[in-house]
């Protein structure tokens, strides 16, 4: 049996994905998920059709675009499910979810998605949300967070981030901060 051999793009269409990446990724960032496909094969100098050759559809776009920052969102809730203090960790996720979200104006909608195209997505979100879950429970036993916690209210913080990347860029980190702040705040038990 013939060996398949991976497919390698050549170098000029290369170029073209790339562009449309960082572009999107720009205008995404500036202006959230539901930006104009047309607006970014512009801003990437490309043809609407050279971006649905690399991107058939949006959903793809959007799982390419946001690659990075799932990543960095499962990191973020695999160290603090790590750490030995329970309640710590559970503040860790928070504050740093947080600072990730108010980065990008796209990310919590990317997050959030739902459709039979955003299989991947739903996956993500539904395996970080049974993680933090877990970590909430063990730091509700340990006395950190407040009993009446349901995994609904990190789904409502979550949502509620999404003011946070229409702030000032040089003030984002601060008012994501606080945000956090405020939030872990209401969350600790008394």
């Amino acid at each position: 049996m013939a060996q398949r051999l991976p497919h390698m793009l050549r170098s000029d269409a290369q170029e073209n994905r790339d562009r449309i990446l960082e572009s999107a990724r720009t205008l995404v960032s500036e202006r959230g998920i539901d930006v104009a496909i047309r607006e970014i094969a512009r801003h990437a100098g490309v043809g609407p059709a050279t971006l649905y050759r690399r991107f058939p559809t949006r959903h793809l776009l959007v799982e390419a675009v946001f690659a990075d920052e799932m990543s960095a969102c499962r990191k973020i809730v695999e160290d603090g499910c790590d750490e030995a203090d329970p309640w710590l960790g559970f503040c860790s996720v928070i504050e740093r979810t947080s600072v990730l979200s108010a980065a990008n104006h796209g990310f919590v909608d990317a997050f959030m998605a739902s459709g039979p195209d955003l299989d991947s997505v739903v996956a993500h979100r539904r395996v970080l949300l049974r993680m933090i879950s877990d970590l909430a429970h063990r730091a509700q036993a340990a006395g950190g967070l407040r009993a009446d916690f349901v995994i609904d209210d990190f789904v409502l913080f979550v949502l509620a981030q999404r003011g946070l990347a229409s702030t000032p860029p040089a003030g984002r980190e601060a008012s994501a901060l606080r945000f956090a702040s405020l939030i872990i705040d209401g969350f600790r038990a008394r």
